[in-house]
């Protein structure tokens, strides 16, 4: 196996919109291709890394911070991360792009919080809708949307497919991998 540069792929959305899904398509993907792969979910992460965070502005971004270290850490000795978790705040995902700098490529995960509400296995929306659920995103919390992002993938109009590919394509420029 050679080795090959890290990376972050940042997935960024709503709850709902395909982070997880999409990234499950990529990351096995990119390991056919020689690469070392590890993904940070954001669910998985606030189970084990973030454990009592709770989902103010502060508390998110804390999280995030937390992800984003790991992601740094793995990405700059030559491991491909793959992070899912909304991470709604501008400033935040800035702070992140700027900590790994070319190695950080944001991916916009972009779907209409009403496309992500039919889509919501778990009820959160209906929460969120009623007021049961403070503080979520989309809902009664913001979600800005990236300004740079490296690519978008619009969830609404692509299959899980059509949008994991865009960023496999993407990661195999830059990185100089083929299947």
């Amino acid at each position: 196996m050679s080795e090959h540069p890290g990376f972050t792929i940042w997935f960024t959305g709503l709850s709902g919109a395909g982070k997880t899904t999409i990234s499950e398509i990529v990351a096995p993907a990119l390991r056919e291709r020689g690469l070392k792969i590890e993904v940070l979910d954001g669910d998985v992460v606030r189970t084990n890394l973030s454990k009592g965070l709770g989902f103010s502005k502060e508390d998110r971004d804390t999280n995030i911070r937390r992800i984003a270290f790991v992601a740094d850490l793995l990405s700059r000795n030559g491991v491909g991360v793959i992070t899912a978790a909304i991470s709604p705040y501008r400033e935040i995902r800035r702070e992140a792009r700027s900590t790994m700098g070319e190695r950080f490529i944001e991916v916009y995960v972009k779907a209409s919080v009403e496309a992500c509400a039919e889509r919501d296995v778990k009820g959160l929306y209906e929460k969120a809708f009623k007021g049961e659920i403070k503080e979520f995103t989309g809902v009664s919390d913001p979600y800005e949307e990236p300004e740079h992002a490296e690519i978008i993938v619009d969830t609404e109009n692509e299959s899980p497919e059509e949008s994991a590919q865009k960023v496999i394509a993407f990661v195999e420029e830059k990185i100089g991998v083929t299947a």
